[in-house]
C-alpha cells in the first residue's frame, strides 16, 4: 500500500518526471497558461507554488534555487520580475486548475493550469459588435459578362490549329 507516499509518478523515471514538470512550470511562467493532462497539472502545481514563494523572497539565494529547480534563466527572470511581485499580498494559492474534459484521441482528462490573476484578453475587453454597412454604401460591382448564346457561339469561327506535318 502507498500510505503517505505523495509523489505522483506519472509512469516516468524520477529524472524524466522532474524535467517534464520543470518544463511545464517554465511554460506556465512564460505563457501564463498551460494546457496539459489533469495528472500532470496536479503534479506541477506544488512546484509552481513553491517557485512563487521563492520569487517573493527575491534574494540571490532564492534565485539560484529557482534556476536549479527549472533550469531556464529567462523563466526565472520573468518569475522574479513580474509574477512574484504580483502575488506579494497573497499568502498562497497562486495557481488554479480548470478541467476541460477528455481529450479526443485517448480520452485522457485535460486541464488548464494557470495563474489565479490570469485573465484572457477577449473575456476582459467589452465585446463590440461590428456595424455592417448598408447595402447602398457598398461599392458598385462590375457587372458580370453575360454568357454567349448558342447563336453567338455558332457565328464565331472555331480556332484552327496548324496541322502536323508528316
Amino acid at each position: 500500500m502507498r500510505h503517505q507516499k505523495n509523489t505522483r509518478k506519472l509512469g516516468r523515471t524520477s529524472q524524466h518526471r522532474d524535467l517534464m514538470l520543470a518544463n511545464i512550470v517554465a511554460s506556465l511562467i512564460l505563457h501564463k497558461r498551460v494546457k496539459t493532462t489533469l495528472a500532470k497539472a496536479k503534479a506541477a502545481r506544488p512546484l509552481a507554488e513553491k517557485l512563487v514563494t521563492l520569487g517573493k523572497g527575491g534574494t540571490l539565494h532564492d534565485r539560484r534555487l529557482a534556476v536549479a529547480k527549472i533550469g531556464q534563466k529567462d523563466a526565472v527572470a520573468t518569475l522574479f520580475k513580474t509574477i512574484a511581485p504580483g502575488f506579494k499580498d497573497r499568502k498562497g494559492g497562486y495557481t488554479r486548475i480548470i478541467k476541460l474534459g477528455p481529450r479526443q484521441s485517448d480520452s485522457a482528462p485535460v486541464a488548464f493550469l494557470e495563474w489565479v490573476d490570469y485573465a484572457i484578453e477577449a473575456e476582459t475587453a467589452p465585446v463590440e459588435k461590428a456595424v455592417k454597412p448598408a447595402k447602398a454604401d457598398k461599392p458598385a460591382r462590375a457587372e458580370k459578362a453575360e454568357k454567349p448564346t448558342a447563336e453567338e457561339k455558332a457565328e464565331k469561327p472555331a480556332k484552327s490549329f496548324p496541322k502536323p506535318q508528316a
